[in-house]
């Protein structure tokens, strides 16, 4: 376990490097001896600096929730992370590059709560009973931490990725929502078309065989710190597409069928 003081510098350089769009190298990689725990740990303290900005957290993310992302980087749960208010983006408008360091776009679900959810013991049929709508999302990843070391190449560590917000960047609305008893999650689809292009197709059942899975899981994991879900939160319940990278001018329009469609632009 990391000591106090360099979890809150690797917090405090994290907040920088938010403000500034300039990347860090791999914490896991000055501290080997890192683990899961000092991620969040930095993650929390991180949020400490961006509510004393005078920010809110207006719901969580849950990342990591396909098998072929877990094996990817080596764990075998999902992660999380807060959704700061500042990281929500009108749908249909343009979006702003300069936001981001290296934005790339992921295809979700989003459970808006209508009333609260404490772990531990929370199921998913308790997820679909206090959730008040589900919606269409695209949630916008961000790397403040490299993804690639700039020297060898090598992949950052889930470590890093947890303390970076879960790469949490940016989250965009729309569609149609739906109460989520009114349709079968699972086969919720949706065509990502990046510049009039498919470039990822996929079905909400890969989020852990049912999108509110992730949601139960997530309540029951942050019991233990004495924190839960709350009436009126947004929960991205994660990808269900792996993750597409964005430039300035890519405009992207994500089709899901009758639940509608979600697009924007990055300028």
């Amino acid at each position: 376990m990391l000591d106090p003081t360099t979890i809150s510098t690797l917090a405090r350089q994290l907040y920088d490097a938010r403000k500034t769009r300039t990347q860090l190298r791999h914490f896991s990689k000055q501290h080997p001896q890192m683990t899961i725990d000092d991620g969040y740990a930095i993650q929390r303290e991180w949020v400490k600096l961006e509510l004393a900005d005078g920010r809110s957290i207006k719901g969580r993310k849950i990342g990591l929730t396909s098998r072929a992302m877990q094996l990817s980087s080596q764990i075998d749960e999902p992660d999380y992370a807060p959704l700061m208010d500042d990281m929500f983006f009108a749908a249909g408008g343009d979006i702003a590059m300069s936001n981001f360091i290296a934005p790339r776009v992921e295809v979700e679900l989003a459970f808006i709560l209508a009333r609260p959810l404490r772990g531990p013991n929370v199921t998913l049929f308790d997820v679909l009973s206090a959730t008040e709508y589900v919606t269409p999302a695209i949630e916008i990843i961000d790397s403040r931490i490299e993804q690639f070391d700039r020297e060898t190449r090598a992949m950052r560590k889930v470590f890093d990725t947890i303390s970076d917000f879960a790469a949490n960047a940016g989250i965009v609305l729309g569609g149609r929502p739906v109460r989520p008893t009114d349709v079968d999650l699972r086969w919720v689809g949706a065509m990502l078309y990046k510049n009039g292009v498919i470039e990822e197709t996929g079905l909400a059942a890969a989020v852990l065989n049912h999108p509110a899975t992730g949601v139960a899981w997530l309540a029951n994991k942050i019991a233990p710190h004495d924190e839960q879900l709350h009436a009126g939160d947004v929960v991205l319940a994660g990808s269900f597409t792996r993750p597409t990278p964005a430039a300035a001018g890519d405009t992207f329009h994500v089709d899901y069928g009758p639940l509608g469609s979600v697009a924007f632009r990055f300028v």
